[in-house]
């Protein structure tokens, strides 16, 4: 598929858009429909694309292996530390309210955007991790 110099070029230009989209996604997913899921599905598939069209080299150059790691591990940890806050500030896991006692509509949206990227995070990086083993690419 790289060869095709149209695919190249027409994959390239959208690479950023599906980023943003994934972004935007991202960031109003608890408010409308989306979320972590959807995002980090759409943040995988970008880059997905830009290994197929360009290399895996070049995607890794773009986004490191390293890089991956770190934020599905960052991803879980935020999730957790999430909740493991709410419990040691009185509330029960994930009890957003807690957070800011003073605003708790504030404190629900802070926690559930907080819960949110950290689903993003995990999700994009399992699933970039899985096509890279589904390829035989060593780790």
């Amino acid at each position: 598929m790289s060869e095709s110099i149209v695919l190249r070029t027409v994959g390239g230009m959208l690479f950023p858009y599906i980023l943003v989209y994934g972004l935007y996604v991202q960031m109003h997913g608890e408010i409308g429909p989306g979320g972590g899921f959807q995002a980090g599905i759409l943040i995988a598939a970008a880059f997905i694309l830009h290994s197929l069209l360009f290399s895996p080299q070049g995607t890794d150059r773009l986004l490191p292996r390293r890089l991956v790691d770190i934020a599905m591990c960052s991803g879980v940890l935020l999730y957790i530390g999430t909740g493991v806050l709410c419990m040691l500030m009185g509330g029960y896991f994930l009890d957003y309210s807690v957070l800011i006692p003073s605003d708790p509509a504030y404190a629900e949206a802070l926690g559930m955007t907080l819960v949110e990227i950290g689903v993003g995070l995990t999700v994009a990086s399992v699933i970039l991790t899985m096509v890279r083993k589904i390829r035989g690419e060593a780790t």
